[in-house]
């Protein structure tokens, strides 16, 4: 190769150099955080407690009728926290920065979940207030204090004029710093369907109004903040208490002013679910966010996607149940399973200052 050739390739070399470093200082970089809900499926522990319901002293105690021993408790809390830990690491390569829980007994078993060997090194801390819930389960979360502080909480019972004698779980409302930005997180299991969808509907109905006066209370002293309401609300996107109640829409461009968006929604719509029942699959555990969240030109906090997990783990093999969530108990035999719910979590993403 002559000088000039030489000089000119060295050159041309140099320039696409130049072009590409004026790029990269260009380009955006970006935080990822996960925010994720997870039914635990009676995450109760082995301690007989006069103050606890006659259910759980009947079913989960070594003596009763699940035979619920330390070793089966402690198989449970290794394999909760094993799947927390795991929740988003996809794109964070880390554990989720906050965790809504439901169907857990008390603080304690929180405790034991976040000192497990999978959540010890994340440094979780808890936040839990007691239920009236007559089986004794409460929602709870759990949160990274190296980059969360909570900033306030507090517990929503769910009263009944109509209904005095009706007692089911509070509903968790807590004010989160996330890494200098605040974010509220309304944690819910919402009334079950027993005694039918269409008989039960009402109680959820109000589960869902006391969801949306909360919102709208906080969105009263800010209109523009940024909620996330998670739970096991044991309807689905498109039932009443969800769509019409909590006022949601499915569709992210175009919603009307006060409503929240529902990721979930195209999901279910797409057939995908969390639960199983007499092959039916139902999207229970959902993550629905204030409009805030959407504005993807902020430097804020926005809202990226939503997720199910469904590892392979989670997910029973073989039998009858084959493709439903491998739960803990099976007719009354434990099968050393997870939850009968898949978790699921959500991408919040905002540009690094």
């Amino acid at each position: 190769m002559n000088r000039f050739f030489l000089h000119s390739y060295l050159l041309a070399v140099l320039m696409c150099l130049a072009a590409y470093n004026a790029t990269a200082q260009n380009e955006k970089t970006y935080e990822v955080a996960t925010v994720a809900f997870y039914n635990l499926e009676n995450l109760f522990d082995t301690i007989v407690d006069p103050d606890t319901s006659k259910i759980l002293q009947d079913e989960f105690t070594p003596k009763g009728k699940n035979m619920w021993n330390s070793e089966r408790y402690w198989a449970k809390i290794d394999k909760m926290s094993r799947v927390i830990s795991q929740l988003g690491e996809e794109l964070t390569q880390t554990a989720p920065m906050i965790v809504g829980v439901s169907e857990i007994e008390n603080s304690e078993v929180l405790e034991d979940l976040i000192a497990s060997p999978h959540l010890k090194k994340y440094n979780y801390g808890i936040v839990h207030y007691h239920s009236p819930d007559r089986r004794g389960v409460d929602v709870g979360l759990i949160y990274r204090k190296d980059f969360v502080t909570i900033k306030s909480s507090a517990s929503r019972e769910l009263k009944l004029a109509d209904k005095p004698n009706f007692f089911t779980r509070a509903q968790l409302v807590v004010e989160a710093d996330l890494q200098g930005e605040s974010i509220y997180v309304v944690v819910n299991h919402w009334p079950s369907r027993r005694g039918g969808e269409k008989k039960s509907s009402p109680l959820r109905e109000a589960a869902a109004a006391l969801s949306r006066s909360i919102v709208d209370s906080v969105s009263a002293i800010n209109s523009n903040a940024k909620v996330i309401v998670m739970g096991d609300l044991n309807d689905d996107p498109t039932n009443t208490s969800v769509k019409k109640v909590l006022n949601t829409s499915g569709d992210p461009k175009n919603i009307e002013p006060g409503q929240m968006y529902n990721p979930m929604e195209a999901k279910y719509k797409a057939g995908n679910g969390t639960g199983a029942y007499n092959d039916t699959w139902n999207l229970f555990d959902q993550l629905i966010v204030t409009q805030a969240f959407l504005d993807k030109n902020q430097k804020a906090w926005w809202f990226k996607e939503a997720k199910i997990f469904k590892d392979p783990k989670l997910i029973t093999q073989d039998g009858q149940y084959k493709g439903y969530p491998h739960r803990t108990f099976s007719y009354g035999n434990w099968i050393d399973g997870y939850s009968d719910h898949f978790p699921v979590y959500l991408f919040l993403v905002r540009e690094k200052q």
